[in-house]
């Protein structure tokens, strides 16, 4: 096995880690200077996170890293070792990316007060960066991973995944968060998801043709 992740290594692309990397600037950016501003919350893990912290005060510290390694590894499993090196060089270029965007004030300050176009712009800037690394077989977050990985295996589109479990997880935020807010949420995980399903369903029309 690790000769083998070596020799992946060693072999990959230039051209899909380019793609990895623009993609993961992309989602850096928009999550920097517009979700992390415009309170509008988040599906997937990083929901899930907040979920077990209100819940059981469990620190996002430790669960997002358990449920993380817990997405990367179902997807090693199912998408092979190609998957978790480009997965590497997608996180680790959001990571660098959004390290960098910190040096700088928010292009976006007062994002808050306007929760539609926050929402809208979210889901263009997550939607098309999480998209790029999609289509190249990446995943800069355990969120892309296992939706990756059931839409493999169940044969799903990843449009359908993507709005599956984010819903679930907005629903259950409906514990803590104002009904209004959750609005705009699903309104930005609606649209994310489904940017990321024509970005990936473009690359396989291409691919037939």
């Amino acid at each position: 096995m690790k000769n083998e992740l070596k020799s992946t290594i060693k072999n990959l692309e230039p051209k899909r880690c380019y793609i990895a990397l623009l993609g993961s600037a992309i989602l850096a950016f928009g999550l920097y200077n517009i979700h992390s501003l415009s309170g509008v919350t988040e599906g997937g893990i990083l929901g899930l996170e907040l979920l077990l912290f209100k819940w059981f005060n469990i620190s996002p510290s430790v669960s997002g890293f358990v449920l993380n390694a817990i997405c990367y590894i179902i997807g090693f499993k199912i998408l092979g070792k190609d998957f978790i090196v480009y997965s590497a060089v997608a996180g680790g270029g959001f990571s660098l990316f959004y390290a960098i965007f910190e040096q700088f004030e928010p292009i976006y300050p007062d994002i808050a007060n306007y929760p539609l176009l926050a929402a809208i712009l979210g889901a263009i800037f997550v939607g098309v960066g999480a998209g790029l690394c999609v289509r190249i077989g990446s995943a800069p977050s355990g969120d892309d991973s296992i939706a990756m990985s059931v839409s493999r295996k169940y044969n799903i589109g990843i449009r359908w995944v993507y709005l599956i479990s984010d819903t679930v997880v907005l629903a259950l935020s409906l514990s803590y968060i104002p009904l209004k807010r959750i609005a705009y949420s699903l309104l930005t995980v609606i649209l994310s998801g489904q940017i990321v399903g024509i970005i990936v369903d473009y690359k396989r029309k291409n691919s037939q043709d």
